[in-house]
């Protein structure tokens, strides 16, 4: 049974940080891509970074410059460094692991992000 649980959502100020966490309970964590994605009510779900098993990275357009996605496989954890936040970022933010091998996807339960003054 594979598990997502992410942590480290709240409510916060434009221009705050937050660190999402995403920790997963497969095996051959090292293996999969790991992704963050989000959700903004009324909106569709959408891709906001990737980092591949080699540490190749991936950002939306809105977000390079402000957020950051890292992974310690020893922990089998992913993580989600989100500076400067802007009341557009507010969204339940989901974590993906995906098994290229297999072609599947695993995500977590989803975290509240909300960013207001």
């Amino acid at each position: 049974q594979v598990q997502l649980e992410e942590s480290g959502g709240g409510q916060v100020q434009p221009g705050d940080s937050l660190r999402l966490s995403c920790t997963a309970s497969v095996r051959a964590y090292s293996s999969h891509v790991m992704g963050w994605y989000r959700q903004a009510p009324g909106k569709e779900r959408e891709l906001v970074a990737s980092i591949s098993s080699g540490g190749l990275t991936n950002y939306a357009d809105s977000v390079k410059g402000r957020f950051t996605i890292s992974r310690d496989n020893a922990k089998n954890t992913a993580y989600l460094r989100m500076n400067s936040l802007k009341p557009e970022d507010t969204a339940v933010y989901y974590c993906k692991a995906r098994n290229i091998g297999l072609a599947l996807d695993y995500w977590g339960q989803g975290t509240q992000v909300t960013v207001s003054s």
